[in-house]
């Protein structure tokens, strides 16, 4: 379940970030399965955990001009319809980028849990 949540938040998340044209979202990473995986493997989702953080804050940080030259443009006495419309999708995406990232974070500590659990002590 969480996977499809994840799935669609994704595809929210690419159809709004069209219009981040020069910005790039991370793909999320698979976790292991913390109540069958060996600590190598959750050692690996850790660290496939911390490198999907570090390219989003770097796409959501490519995505901080855009969203900033967008709110100029929207505020602007000429705005149209358009610029109004470019700057909820720059902030969606923004946004959507921010919910996938607490949201592998959560799934990854349900998933160290879990391991945790069949593997006591």
């Amino acid at each position: 379940m969480t996977s499809l949540r994840i799935a669609l938040a994704g595809l929210l998340f690419a159809s709004a970030g069209a219009m981040a044209q020069d910005c790039t979202a991370p793909d999320v990473p698979e976790l292991p399965d913390g109540g069958q995986s060996s600590m190598e493997q959750m050692l690996e989702g850790q660290k496939a955990v911390k490198a999907f953080q570090a390219a989003n804050l770097e796409y959501m940080s490519c995505l901080d001009p855009q969203i900033s030259a967008a709110q100029a443009r929207a505020i602007a006495e000429d705005a149209s319809d358009a610029d109004k419309a470019t700057l909820k999708s720059l902030e969606e995406a923004y946004n959507a980028a921010v919910s996938r990232e607490e949201e592998l974070a959560g799934q990854f500590n349900t998933e160290i849990r879990e391991y945790k659990a069949a593997n006591p002590g």
